[in-house]
């Protein structure tokens, strides 16, 4: 792969949020499909226009939110946000491949830090009031610092919680906990079985305390054991729900990147799917008192009706705006003339 190859990718993420903003400028809102969907957890009442939103990772300091309101998602997730500023991880860190519809990346969370995040949507709900909007449901991604240690991970997700949860307004309708993903070193040994719950209990004990829900983020490459146990340790804590998934480390045979980082989009479809499917029957009768949200290689109207059938409550896009701009939320959400 050439280096402008390799750069390409990373120009235009820096780049997405400019655009993003000139498109908005340029296009009027779209009239969507009307599919609204409440969510009660934790006292808290929440009210989605729609059920497809942003994943994690592209809005990563809450910097685009007007932008995606615009174009019509239903909610969205920003971050990851980590306490304390941090840049990318060293060396090329972003890749694509039109072909297979695929990205690469192996970012390792770079983040303005908590308060930048927290000014930002501080920002976006004074516009929304004072614009008689809808409130507009925003999950917030939260993780650790590169230099945090395993041991006392939990203390930097714990702070972003009261971090955010304090603020003079309610900035977050809900945590994302992230530990799947693959580019922050150890970060997913959290899930082994004798980690996750010490892990998780003062998470949820600050989650608890101020009122907000919390959603585990799972990797699609834990062995069903592991799946398994996250799914029971984190109901036992009364964690409120779980997002499935982050990206893989799998490669498919004739994969252009490195076995390091994680890769999204239609290669991770399937994966996607089938972490879905088990996390619905190791929740069983559970399932109506979580949310279970879908993220990973949903490149179609198809797939992300397809992820409703199985028993998503939301269905999340990343690799798909990519390939097909802020466009793919009126192509899902418009009903094909019959």
């Amino acid at each position: 792969m050439t280096l402008f190859n390799r750069l390409l990718p990373l120009i235009g993420h820096t780049l997405a949020p400019q655009a993003l903003e000139a498109l908005r400028l340029l296009n009027r809102p779209f009239e969507l499909e009307v599919d609204p969907f409440h969510w009660s957890a934790r006292e808290t009442s929440i009210r989605f226009r729609n059920r497809l939103g942003i994943a994690g990772g592209v809005d990563k300091d809450a910097g685009q939110i007007r932008g995606w309101h615009h174009f019509g998602a239903g909610f969205v997730e920003v971050g990851t946000v980590t306490p304390e500023p941090q840049g990318p991880n060293p060396g090329w860190i972003m890749g694509r491949d039109a072909e297979t519809k695929a990205l690469w990346n192996r970012m390792g969370f770079p983040s303005k830090g908590g308060k930048i995040a927290k000014e930002n949507l501080r920002e976006w709900r004074i516009f929304e009031n004072t614009h008689e909007l809808e409130r507009f449901p925003i999950f917030v991604n939260i993780g650790k610092n590169r230099n945090t240690s395993l041991e006392d991970a939990n203390k930097d997700y714990a702070s972003l919680i009261g971090l955010f949860a304090r603020a003079e307004q309610r900035l977050a309708d809900a945590f994302v906990i992230n530990i799947s993903s693959p580019n922050t070193k150890g970060l997913r040994d959290l899930f082994q079985k004798e980690r996750l719950a010490e892990f998780l209990k003062p998470i949820a004990a600050a989650l608890t305390t101020h009122g907000t829900p919390g959603l585990l983020k799972l990797s699609p490459d834990l062995e069903a054991e592991s799946l398994k146990n996250a799914v029971h340790v984190a109901c036992d804590l009364g964690i409120d729900g779980f997002i499935a998934t982050n990206t893989t480390i799998e490669r498919k045979p004739g994969s252009p990147f490195p076995q390091e980082g994680g890769v999204s989009g239609a290669p991770l479809t399937e994966r996607s799917r089938q972490c879905l499917e088990a996390l619905i029957r190791e929740l069983g009768t559970e399932k109506t008192s979580k949310l279970v949200v879908s993220a990973g290689g949903v490149m179609t109207r198809d797939e992300y009706l397809r992820r409703r059938d199985i028993g998503a409550d939301l269905v999340q896009a990343y690799a798909a705006l990519a390939f097909q701009g802020p466009w793919f939320f009126s192509n899902t959400l418009t009903r094909p003339k019959s």
